[in-house]
């Protein structure tokens, strides 16, 4: 089956292109480096052609509100028109968990990933949308992000991160069976209060920094709750924890 990749050459996209590979799909990396720019719509169509399934587990390259949602509605706008004339049967999205509740809460960024959201169910392609935790990958960034001087402050709030080769198997089941039409989520085995998580992983790599829990600290924008950050019940867990990631991590 050939199974269209939209960012295929980045950290999830590349996993989940050699895990098709390797299940015997014929994958396509789609990405502005191989071709393929979903924003001009450059290369397009001739990457959809004859395609069963397309993966989109792109990102905008900027996480500022205006600018994400103008790369969200652009690319999928593009991509959805691309898929209706292709004749692709199902489209995939890589979301993130919580996304509605902090898009609410007054994250630029998740307005923006809500408004992709929106455009794929009301599009004529049959789809499912994975909402997948915080990556471990993603830790680093959230630490910088929240980072003030040496102190981080950190809303002690709960996490259930997973590791992005998760992520990519997770993308890559849902690929390969019938579209959900609606959103699905997964998740890793632990749960964490979000600020200890961080001050742990400091410590780990003798990173300096202070973590101070401050209720009131937002997280890419948004006030969160308790369990902003965590799956519905539901959810399907894969098994990679924090120590088996960091073990993986320190040997590669």
């Amino acid at each position: 089956m050939k199974i269209v990749v939209i960012g295929g050459t980045g950290l999830v996209g590349s996993k989940l292109v050699a895990l098709l590979d390797e299940h015997g799909h014929e994958a396509i990396a789609a990405a502005p480096n191989t071709g393929v720019n979903t924003l001009t719509g450059e290369g397009l169509a001739e990457a959809l052609t004859n395609a069963a399934v397309v993966v989109d587990v792109s990102n905008s390259p900027s996480l500022e509100g205006d600018a994400a949602l103008q790369f969200f509605q652009t690319s999928t706008s593009n991509l959805l028109a691309a898929e209706a004339a292709a004749g692709v049967g199902h489209h995939v999205a890589l979301s993130v968990v919580g996304t509605g509740e902090l898009a609410a809460a007054g994250s630029g960024y998740f307005r923006a990933k809500l408004a992709q959201e929106t455009l794929i169910a009301k599009a004529h392609v049959p789809y499912s949308i994975v909402h997948a935790t915080q990556f471990f990958e993603f830790l680093r960034g959230i630490t910088d992000e929240a980072t003030d001087g040496d102190t981080v402050r950190l809303a002690p709030v709960y996490i259930q991160p997973m590791a992005a080769a998760d992520v990519a198997e997770a993308a890559a089941i849902t690929a390969v069976n019938t579209p959900l039409n609606r959103i699905t989520e997964v998740a890793g085995p632990q749960r964490f209060r979000l600020d200890e998580l961080v001050r742990t992983t400091l410590a780990s790599r003798d990173d300096p920094r202070t973590v101070l829990a401050d209720p009131s600290a937002r997280y890419f924008g948004a006030e969160i709750s308790e369990h902003s950050l965590t799956p519905r019940e539901d959810a399907t867990i894969f098994d990679t924890r924090l120590e088996d990631w960091d073990s993986t991590v320190a040997q590669a």
